[in-house]
């Protein structure tokens, strides 16, 4: 195996050779210390480090580069190596561009400029980085390469499963000559798309989610058959439970249908969340929280979709959609909610083709000069516009309102109103869609004077409110009329309270607990929540202080 990479960049020669010897002298034997000059000529390295299948353990940038940061570096530097450990060579002065840093690239350490003697301030700092990284679990240093056609549902369905769980991959058009190449390689015709070539070189042609997920080492299969708890789903109120439970010693199993991060992990940036003043991705944030579950040894089960919940003597019972079985002592509901869909016509059978529901961040980059429409007047659309406008040359805000006073934080109202090109077009509607092979064009109207005027488009993104995930639960647990759990004291008194196995009653439920008792309802899907990403994640928390209440008094 090649040694994995120790990068260093840095403008001034004299630093960036004196960074090279220590780091050589330290650790040359057992890795391969490489050096730029800038970030532009660091990213170069990284790209042919990543094409020759090694592995960078720890990244160091100077801050003060011309024409790239060294916080803007490490920012893109993360695409490509989200696993390295990352350091910032700083001033003194520099110091709030350090803190800027761990908030938007997740630093491990800045270090002040001189460093000497490496002995006392540089060596022990890359010693604790490197047996980090060795301890953080490893993915296939090859790509996963996907063949489709640019307008296929499924191929956006597979970019999006592998971009939202941090896989790295590279989409070729099938006509395109490396597609073609790749195809012929594996003795296809095309016929079939869109194919997957793993890291290994194995072609699985329209493949499943979960041979996907499982060819690109990711978990899919649950190692035992009884936990102390059990979270299905992996958003911000799911991760916060997986965290805390195990953090305290339940062993503990979280269920993802599709990757963890749930709607906030394609938030292009969350900047309201307690801690982070610069703002966070969704994906970034996420990722961290699922890094902090397993280190805690939560097993995290991907591309896995639950359909039933029962109580089999004193444990419940999770099946799942291929009809395999797990047991908990108790259970965690933080299953979210899914965007609503338009009922307009034409869109239904352009989704996947230029008709996307949620934010897309794979799509982002395709939509390179070109008009972007988003409809919504919510948080979720305007980040979403925010990220859009970064690539695309116009972005239309469609709100079927008056304004975005009523739905929309003010902080991101005066974004969206600093960006030139992003228009917002209230009390508009879309009544009307088309196109052959993908979108082409969209019909829209005033609510006011009832107009309607036809575009053209080829991207429409569509964040109209969200409907919890429920369907499975019918029966099982008690939800108010459009489907989100109740718990605790929302719970209606007398028999319609009472699951299944119907409610103990020498005690009250719990304060996040449905009618089944030592299953708790998080975030989103829980009735009466508030949708905010930080109450999500305190439910998540809390709930894990009632499962050990639970098990105590069973």
């Amino acid at each position: 195996m090649p040694r994995p990479v120790i990068l260093t960049v840095d403008d001034d020669p004299g630093v960036s050779r004196a960074v090279a010897r220590d780091l050589r002298r330290e650790y040359g034997e057992y890795h391969r210390i490489v050096r730029a000059d800038s970030g532009d000529a660091a990213l170069e390295a990284l790209r042919e480090i990543a094409l020759r299948g090694e592995q960078v353990a720890v990244i160091l940038a100077d801050q003060r580069m011309p024409r790239m940061s060294g916080v803007e570096f490490l920012e893109r530097a993360m695409d490509l190596f989200p696993r390295a450990r990352r350091v910032l060579l700083t001033a003194y002065a520099d110091t709030e561009a350090a803190i800027t840093a761990i908030n938007v690239v997740d630093l491990d350490h800045y270090l002040l400029k001189p460093w000497d003697p490496p002995e006392e301030k540089l060596y022990p700092v890359v010693d604790q980085l490197l047996e980090a990284w060795r301890r953080t679990p490893d993915r296939p240093a090859t790509e996963t390469r996907i063949i489709g056609h640019r307008w296929s549902a499924r191929s956006y369905e597979l970019r999006d499963l592998l971009a939202r769980n941090q896989v790295p991959f590279r989409f070729h058009l099938a006509d395109d000559p490396e597609g073609h190449r790749l195809l012929e390689a594996a003795g296809l015709d095309g016929a079939r798309l869109p194919v997957v070539v793993t890291g290994e070189g194995e072609a699985l042609v329209d493949p499943s989610d979960a041979e996907v997920a499982e060819k690109a080492g990711l978990a899919t299969h649950a190692t035992g058959e009884l936990y102390d708890l059990a979270v299905v789903g992996g958003g911000p109120g799911g991760l916060g439970a997986a965290v805390y439970g195990g953090s305290e010693g339940l062993r503990t199993v979280l269920v993802e249908s599709v990757a963890t991060g749930g709607q906030a992990g394609t938030s292009s940036r969350i900047e309201n969340y307690l801690g982070f003043p610069d703002g966070v991705s969704g994906a970034q944030l996420t990722d961290r929280a699922r890094r902090q579950a397993v280190k805690f040894g939560v097993e995290v089960l991907t591309t896995r979709t639950v359909t039933g919940l029962a109580t089999h003597g004193g444990v419940r019972v999770l099946t799942f959609d291929d009809g395999s079985e797990i047991a908990a002592h108790s259970v965690v509901l933080a299953t979210g909610v899914s965007y609503r869909t338009l009922d307009v016509p034409g869109l239904t059978e352009l989704a996947g083709l230029g008709v996307y529901y949620g934010a897309a961040t794979t799509e982002a980059p395709s939509c390179a000069g070109e008009t972007v429409y988003v409809v919504g007047g919510a948080n979720s659309a305007g980040q979403a516009a925010m990220n859009f406008s970064r690539y695309a040359e116009r972005v239309v805000m469609l709100v079927r309102g008056p304004s975005l006073q009523a739905s929309m934080s003010q902080y991101l109202i005066e974004q969206i109103e600093a960006v030139e090109h992003i228009e917002v077009r209230t009390c508009t509607e879309v009544v009307g869609a088309s196109g052959d092979d993908h979108l082409e064009k969209l019909t829209l109207r005033d609510r006011n004077s009832g107009d309607e005027q036809v575009v053209d488009a080829h991207w429409l993104f569509v964040f109209i409110g969200a409907e919890p995930r429920t369907d499975w639960l019918d029966g099982v647990v008690v939800r108010d009329d459009r489907g989100f759990v109740l718990s605790g004291p929302d719970l209606p008194a007398g028999p319609d309270s009472r699951g299944p196995s119907g409610w103990e009653p020498e005690r009250d439920p719990f304060h996040l607990e449905t009618s089944l008792p030592g299953v708790f309802a998080v975030g989103d899907v829980r009735g009466g929540s508030v949708k905010r990403v930080a109450s999500a994640v305190g439910e998540g928390a809390m709930a894990v202080s009632l499962v050990h209440r639970w098990l105590e008094n069973r």
